[in-house]
């Protein structure tokens, strides 16, 4: 028998078990689980260093080693990403609606748990505490498959939370990783349907696509976020700069940071571009721009269709002039991976236009992309950002992690 397959029996086994569980103990298990977290610190950044090393081998950007980077500062954030989890209401048993039928049937409709989630995921090892976290707290069993250049951190997290969990009373095997880094393991996961419920990718377009083709568990499709900021006619300059810099360079090797700048030609006409632009080349950012962008400067590279298309996940942004707030929105239509848009402008019918017509999860006016968070939002730590409609959208927090079953109490009633 393989590795996956033994995880995902055992995953199924412990997941009976885990749904019945209190909020208390899942409560209590989730602080024993930070606890750990900080207790162990030196022997998570000792992985880590391993895997850091390995992301110098081979050669992966700045962005992403910032992402796969591990300090106690980061680790102690994790603990308390998972000690506010802790006090979020638990979603599991709620009573969704009722009613009573002139038959005299009561019909409820109660919150459970999905059952055992598995979850795809790159460089990030905060992924690994984050998803545990959300799982235990939603009555959930997780199976994780981190990136291979993330193996020593997301092993060692891994078998420092499960201790913990099992210690504060919940089912051993809640809490699973797969440590071979062989991509078959990767392939079985995806098509262990008798054991996995849901499977949520989370990482660039290319591991998404992958999963959305070949699994045959339900997927819940997460993350990849080519962003835009668009600068209307009626955008505070002031305001603008502030929020296309922090979308763009706060942390540009997520997905929620801005990748594509659209800026209204009547601000160009005032002057506004080399500004933007300035301010974006002295935070070292690289602009692929349209024509009337690359007039700017030589140091400026003329955008591809590709680059229209493309979520950088570094300090690199394609900017356009537009002749309208309807070009924008088309532009965000057709390159738009449905994630987080923005609209910078002083305009209330530009606004209201905006965020009726761009289909995104998340759509923002005169503020940063980087918001859509499930911490941003009030969920706590989240397990991903649906870019779906089915199901979840938006950041994914406990809610999202459950599904509903009807339950119908009777006195004797049968169908004539």
């Amino acid at each position: 028998m393989s590795e996956v397959l033994k995880l995902g029996k055992k995953a199924k086994e412990a997941a009976i078990k885990l749904a019945t569980v209190s909020a208390e103990v899942k409560n209590s298990a989730l602080n024993t689980m930070a606890d750990a977290l900080v207790a162990n610190a030196d022997k998570i950044i000792d992985a880590n260093k391993k895997d850091l090393e390995e992301g110098k081998r081979r050669k992966i950007s700045k962005a992403l080693m910032d992402r796969l980077f591990l300090n106690k500062a980061r680790i102690e954030d994790m603990a308390q990403d998972l000690r506010e989890v802790a006090f979020l209401k638990d979603p599991v048993g709620e009573i969704v609606k009722g009613w009573r039928l002139p038959n005299e049937l009561e019909i409820l409709q109660a919150r459970v748990p999905l059952g055992v989630i598995g979850l795809i995921y790159e460089a990030r090892p905060n992924v690994t505490v984050d998803a545990a976290g959300l799982c235990i707290k939603s009555g959930n069993v997780v199976i994780l498959r981190g990136g291979s250049v993330a193996i020593n951190s997301n092993l060692a997290l891994t078998k420092t939370i499960a201790d913990a969990a099992i210690r504060a009373g919940l089912p051993e095997n809640c809490i699973q990783s797969i440590a071979s880094t062989d991509r078959a393991a990767t392939t079985e996961l995806m098509k262990m349907r008798s054991h996995v419920d849901v499977l949520i990718p989370r990482g660039g377009a290319s591991l998404i696509q992958s999963v959305i083709e070949n699994s045959t568990i339900p997927v819940i499709e997460t993350g990849v976020g080519n962003c835009h900021v668009y600068l209307d006619r009626g955008a505070d300059l002031d305001m603008a700069k502030k929020i296309v810099i922090n979308a763009k360079c706060q942390r540009p090797g997520v997905c929620n940071a801005a990748e594509t700048l659209l800026i209204h030609k009547s601000l160009v006409e005032k002057g506004f571009l080399p500004e933007i632009l300035n301010e974006l080349k002295g935070k070292n950012v690289e602009i692929f721009g349209c024509e009337v962008t690359c007039s700017i400067g030589s140091d400026i590279l003329k955008a591809t269709e590709e680059d229209w298309k493309t979520e950088y996940l570094d300090f690199k942004m394609a900017v356009k002039v537009v002749q309208s707030l309807d070009e924008a929105i088309a532009h965000i239509q057709k390159y738009g991976t449905k994630h987080s848009e923005a609209i910078i402008t002083e305009d209330y019918s530009a606004a209201k236009k905006f965020t009726e017509e761009v289909d995104a999860a998340a759509v923002y006016v005169n503020a940063s992309t980087r918001f859509t968070d499930g911490g941003q939002y009030g969920f706590g730590a989240e397990i991903g950002i649906s870019t779906q409609k089915l199901h979840a959208r938006g950041p994914m927090g406990l809610e999202a992690l459950t599904t509903t079953k009807y339950i119908i109490h009777g006195s004797g009633q049968i169908r004539s």
